[in-house]
């Protein structure tokens, strides 16, 4: 993370508290928006109110981005590990979901699971699981025969219909809306099959009022 007060960039280092210890978490910052500083494939900079988080984002979300200056607003998942504090972005629920659930896979680190989504769309993901097909997932750098059988094996059932869908960028209302129905003890997927049954152009709290609707059926 860089500090971007005075206009100077300072280098903020974070330690965790346990060394040797290994921990992810996905709901300490769940979502950013704020000035796209920097394109540095795979890691962009945004500034959010002076401070500057780096975020590490498959070709797929990178591909989607705004120029450098605009405002932009991507879903995160936050891991910390033994040295180190990684932000990783998403331009859409369905690449983040996509991402945990790699994730999950042993040995498939979030690298690996960023390389993977950048090689493959969510769609052609979900099309390759489907279908079993192992042939278009070894072309993934550090994607093994094994690992691609793998995983193909753990992610079976486990990526949904909606994510067989082009992914594209989250609205600010939208995100908002999937964030508070989560905060509001609703799983990510029933959130996102709330989300695609509201009008386009919808507000928040109108958004939050007819998802719940949704959801009470």
């Amino acid at each position: 993370m860089r500090s971007l007060s005075g206009g100077e960039k300072v280098w903020r280092r974070i330690k965790t508290d346990n060394p040797g210890q290994i921990e992810e978490r996905s709901s300490m910052i769940g979502k950013l928006t704020g000035t796209l500083l920097e394109k540095n494939p795979p890691q962009i900079l945004i500034d959010c109110h002076g401070v500057g988080y780096e975020v590490d984002v498959p070709m797929s979300t990178f591909y989607n981005l705004p120029a450098a200056g605009e405002k932009v607003s991507l879903l995160t998942h936050f891991v910390v590990r033994e040295d180190a504090q990684i932000l990783y972005g998403f331009g859409s629920a369905a690449e983040r979901e996509a991402f945990r659930q790699l994730i999950k896979i042993s040995g498939i680190g979030p690298r690996t699971a960023l390389s993977v989504l950048s090689g493959l769309s969510v769609a052609d993901l979900a099309q390759a699981v489907s279908a079993q097909e192992a042939g278009r997932i070894v072309k993934v750098p550090g994607i093994g025969k094994k690992a691609a059988e793998r995983l193909l094996l753990e992610l079976k059932g486990k990526l949904g219909a909606d994510m067989g869908k082009p992914a594209g960028a989250v609205s600010d209302a939208q995100a908002d809306i999937q964030q508070a129905l989560m905060a509001l003890g609703y799983n990510e997927k029933d959130a996102a099959a709330a989300l695609k049954a509201l009008p386009a152009g919808v507000g928040v709290s109108e958004g939050i009022k007819l998802a719940l609707k949704s959801l009470a059926k």
